[in-house]
């Protein structure tokens, strides 16, 4: 029997056909240059990603720390304003109360002045009505000429003490 009559002698000719058309095309260089440009290039695209990384890292603690800062921002406008609202309000307290006690005043016055208008009043009436009672009884008791000097004197007199 021949060596080329077995199928497996074909296949190992084949197979050393097949190597030495690889070698002679230079087919593993190529590939392993393939294999190299590819292995750059997700070498590069890694790196590209822990720079992305990086800088979202980055990103990430500035817009914490900008938030931190906006919180601590807003805790400072709101004890501000606190702090203004007290003022506001024990300015605007005072104010009422200065102006309750202006009104107070105010009525105060008032009313004393109310009070000695009506002790005015009533000294007039009781004037008048003690004139009059007087007249009455000197009526009653003097006549003629003596009478009505004596009204008119007295009459003159107690106007003058009243007024």
């Amino acid at each position: 029997m021949s060596i080329f009559a077995e199928p497996e002698s074909w296949v190992a000719i084949a197979f050393i056909l097949f190597v030495a058309g690889i070698v002679y095309l230079n087919v593993h260089g190529k590939v392993g240059q393939a294999l190299d440009s590819r292995s750059d290039a997700i070498a590069r695209e890694l790196e590209e990603a822990r720079k992305l990384r990086a800088e979202a890292e980055a990103l990430l603690a500035d817009y914490k720390k900008r938030a931190e800062n906006a919180q601590s921002e807003a805790e400072a406008i709101l004890a501000q304003a606190g702090r203004e609202a007290a003022g506001y309000a024990t300015e605007a307290r005072a104010a009422f109360d200065e102006t309750i006690a202006r009104r107070l005043s105010v009525a105060e016055q008032k009313i004393k002045l109310e009070e000695e208008k009506a002790r005015k009043q009533i000294r007039a009436q009781a004037a008048e009505l003690a004139i009059a009672a007087a007249e009455q009884l000197i009526q009653q008791k003097v006549t003629g000429p003596v009478a009505e000097n004596m009204i008119s004197a007295s009459l003159d007199k107690i106007k003058k003490r009243l007024h």
